[in-house]
């Protein structure tokens, strides 16, 4: 009789396994979260797991208590929490310049959960391409082919109509898309958006990205990821920030890819199953109140 093996793959089954029996702590002294029997990771760093093991109540001043998928809630610090959206810009999304459906059809209901994370002082980054001349002289060829249509264009190049320079800095096509420039612009007169410029897939990629340090001088660990493509610079953040420690939270509404069907259905696999965790923004927005 043939059997599965034991540890025939580290992720093997985890979009289903069991609540736990006993509350478990993983990680180390500074640095942990904590699971409880009834679904609850606490992410918090703000208690350890005590011998009796009884699980804290809800600080709904500081703490947001948010479901995600495999019968679990993360307790998140609002303080130490961040919205991360990658790459909604008028190059990947205008009609004008392409056709993406499935990321026009995150422009909604990323509006509507902006809101309430802003009210609940969460902070929301726009992370973006954003060049410099500077940086074209740098940047990788494989890089640089990926962004070319055979042999013409890419990075720097004007593109047709009045849309600029192919995502250079201050250039139209590297404006976020419609009504999210808008969005953006109000929550940066608010204190509560920050504009991040990007220059590889990843917008951690390296030693001290723009990214990584304003993450790391303001105390953020937990990240709500969002935005286009999803297998592209969406997934690449993503799993630089689950590699250098980050709580890594795909928002699934939010998310989309132009690539054939299977690309966002493996990234949300990964991040639910292996990675970390994957929500949607109704629940943001009930946790929120």
């Amino acid at each position: 009789m043939s059997q599965v093996p034991i540890y025939d793959t580290p992720i093997l089954g985890m979009a289903t396994r069991p609540r736990l029996s006993k509350a478990i702590e993983y990680g180390n002294v500074v640095n942990f979260w904590v699971e409880y029997p009834s679904g609850l990771i606490d992410l918090t760093r703000s208690q350890h797991l005590t011998a009796d093991g009884v699980e804290p109540s809800l600080m709904s001043s500081t703490q947001l208590d948010i479901p995600v998928t495999g019968d679990r809630t993360i307790r998140v610090d609002k303080s130490k929490a961040a919205v991360v959206i990658i790459d909604m810009q008028n190059f990947f999304l205008h009609p004008e310049l392409r056709v993406h459906k499935t990321g026009l059809a995150c422009v909604d209901p990323l509006l509507k959960v902006i809101g309430p994370l802003r009210k609940q002082g969460v902070k929301i980054l726009w992370v973006n391409w954003g060049l410099t001349d500077q940086e074209l002289k740098t940047i990788p060829p494989a890089v640089v082919r990926g962004f070319m249509k055979g042999g013409f264009g890419g990075f720097g190049t004007e593109m047709p109509g009045n849309f600029g320079r192919l995502l250079m800095r201050d250039a139209r096509n590297a404006e976020l898309y419609g009504p999210l420039q808008e969005e953006y612009l109000k929550g940066e007169k608010e204190g509560t958006d920050v504009w991040i410029h990007k220059n590889r897939m990843s917008g951690i990629w390296g030693h001290q990205t723009a990214l990584d340090l304003y993450l790391k001088e303001n105390g953020i660990t937990t990240l709500f990821f969002g935005g286009v493509n999803a297998d592209q610079c969406v997934s690449g953040t993503f799993i630089d920030a689950y590699f250098q420690g980050y709580d890594c939270v795909m928002v699934e509404d939010i998310t989309a890819t132009t690539s054939p069907a299977g690309g966002l259905e493996n990234v949300l696999h990964n991040a639910a199953n292996s990675q970390g965790f994957v929500t949607n923004t109704s629940n943001i927005i009930n946790a929120s109140g």
